[in-house]
Formats: C-alpha cells, sequence, structure tokens
C-alpha cells in the first residue's frame, strides 16, 4: 500500500466503522513505515521520543512525538493484537494485578491511535486544522468501541437538564459530552475524550462543576487523554525535542478550588503525574480504567 492510500483511509471516518477497522488500519501503516521512512528522528531532551519523517510522498514532513516504549512496530503489534481482542470481553474478570494484560492493552490503544495521527502528518502544509478534527473525533469513536466492547453501554450526544428556580421549572438545558455510560437505562457515568488537555481542561472541569450545580446530583465525570507532548524544534535546525503541553498548575487549582474529577486517564503518561503526589493520586493510566475504576463507578451507590 502506497502512502497516498493510508493517508485516504485517515482521513475518511467512515472507513473507522469498528474496532477491527482500527487494527487493520494499524497494521497497514506499521507495515510501511517499518521499510519507507526517510528517518527516525530520536527527541534530543527525552530520547524515548521518535519522529518519522517521511519521503517525497509525505512531503518529508515530520511527525508527532511517538513514545517509543508505548509504540508497537509491525511484528510486536501482530503478536499483541490478538492478546488485545482477547482481553477485552473478559477485562472485568482479568485480576487487576495482571500487568501484562494490562501493559498490552494500554500500549495498543496508543498504537492504534498514532498510527492514525502519525498518518495524517503526512497531509501537505495547511490541513493542520482539518487533521487535528479528524484525529480527535477518531480517537473519541476508538473510546467508544472500547467501552462498547467490554460490555458496557455506551453513547455519545447530548442529554437535556432540567433548570428550575424556586423548585418551578423553567426549561431544559442541552449539554454534549463524548461519553455517556449507563448501567440499563440509567446514565452512570458522564466523559470527555480528547487527544490532549491543551485548552481543553478548563471546559472539563467546568462542565462537572454546571452538572452538579444543576442537577444536584454527583455523577462521575472522567477525562481520558491521549497525551500531552507536541513537537519542538531545538537551537539546531535539524533537531528535535518535545514540549509537555499538560498545565499542572491549572489542573491543580481546579482540582481544589472547584472540584475534582472522578478519574483522569493518559494512554502516554508524564512522568510528573508519576512523581508528584498530587497528580499521581488524580491521574491515572488508561487500563487502570478498564481494569477496575470503571465498575466501581457503575456500581456507584448501589
Amino acid at each position: 500500500m502506497m502512502l497516498a492510500d493510508i493517508v485516504a483511509v485517515a482521513r475518511d471516518k467512515t472507513r473507522f466503522l469498528s474496532l477491527e477497522d482500527y487494527i487493520d488500519f494499524c497494521r497497514r501503516y506499521l507495515d510501511f513505515v517499518s521499510t519507507n521512512l526517510q528517518a527516525v528522528i530520536v527527541s534530543q531532551n527525552e530520547t524515548q521520543y521518535r519522529f518519522f519523517q517521511y519521503k517525497d510522498d509525505g512531503f518529508y514532513n515530520i511527525s508527532r512525538p511517538i513514545n517509543s516504549n508505548l509504540m508497537y512496530d509491525a511484528a510486536h503489534f501482530e503478536e499483541a493484537a490478538g492478546e488485545f481482542t482477547r482481553i477485552l470481553p473478559v477485562i472485568r474478570d482479568l485480576s487487576p494485578e495482571d500487568q501484562i494484560s494490562r501493559t498490552i492493552f494500554m500500549r495498543s490503544i496508543y498504537t492504534i491511535q498514532q498510527s492514525v495521527g502519525a498518518a495524517l502528518d503526512a497531509l501537505p502544509v495547511g490541513t493542520s486544522n482539518q487533521a487535528r478534527k479528524i484525529n480527535g473525533d477518531l480517537f473519541e469513536r476508538l473510546i467508544k468501541f472500547l467501552i462498547s466492547a467490554v460490555n458496557i453501554r455506551c453513547e455519545s450526544g447530548t442529554i437535556q437538564i432540567p433548570v428550575y428556580l424556586n423548585d418551578e421549572f423553567q426549561f431544559n438545558m442541552s449539554y454534549q459530552h463524548d461519553l455517556l455510560l449507563y448501567d440499563g437505562d440509567a446514565l452512570k457515568i458522564i466523559g470527555s475524550v480528547k487527544t490532549s488537555s491543551k485548552d481543553r481542561v478548563d471546559k472539563i472541569f467546568m462542565d462537572k462543576f454546571l452538572y452538579r450545580k444543576l442537577t444536584e446530583t454527583a455523577l462521575p465525570h472522567i477525562a481520558i487523554f491521549l497525551n500531552d507532548v507536541q513537537r519542538k524544534k531545538t537551537r539546531k535546525a535539524d533537531e528535535y525535542g518535545i514540549n509537555t503541553t499538560f498545565l499542572s498548575g491549572h489542573f491543580k487549582v481546579y482540582t481544589l478550588r472547584l472540584n475534582p474529577l472522578d478519574g483522569v486517564y493518559y494512554c502516554d503518561i508524564r512522568p510528573n503525574m508519576q512523581r508528584d503526589e498530587f497528580l499521581r493520586r488524580h491521574i491515572h493510566t488508561i487500563d487502570q480504567l478498564f481494569f477496575t475504576d470503571v465498575w466501581s463507578f457503575l456500581v456507584g451507590d448501589e
């Protein structure tokens, strides 16, 4: 398959209508980059990150940062994909201490989504906004497929929240959400899914605050992020590094002074989220949600 064919699939959201579609695309992309890149560039400041540079068929573009500790290559993804699809329907029955399954689960999600994003990085200059929108929509769709695969009813869309004044109904307020998780017909979890927290974390905290004020309920609100890194140039024109896009000060203030989110999950968690005691209490890797937390949220106060 040519790079142009791969990019054409990545741009077409109708080609991603099942989890199997994502896995198949990932296989094709990894097969292509295993032998057809101009170069693989190592980040100067955090060397586990790599940048894929395409040849002329990809305008010599340089991709987003890829965490080599998480991203499978073609051969290893072929092995992991089978385990990944085996894990999903039985994940609730697996031990939370099963680190092998948890690692396969997390790395598979990261590899699948970064294959989509990195493929879109081969688009010509001037299409970055379109690529970001497609990538974000496909990440949200991937998470919904994963939640459905573990046998949880999952939807997205608008819910109507009744607004009262002096105990009298006034009107309904429309609320748009990325994730609505149900136990039967009962809404149990509201979630946001974003590729990064950049320019978005304020709204996620505010959504929970407003929802609780309007409904006088304590429905869990969670946030799922892919990563919080972006490419930066170093002083040398031909060298690259990474910057973090996570604003730890904002996160701490919103958590302490507004309201904490009930769960924040990353595929590619930043080191300070694991070193800092406060952040470590509130932010986890995405396997934590699927292996333990989501089931507790669904049970709630029952």
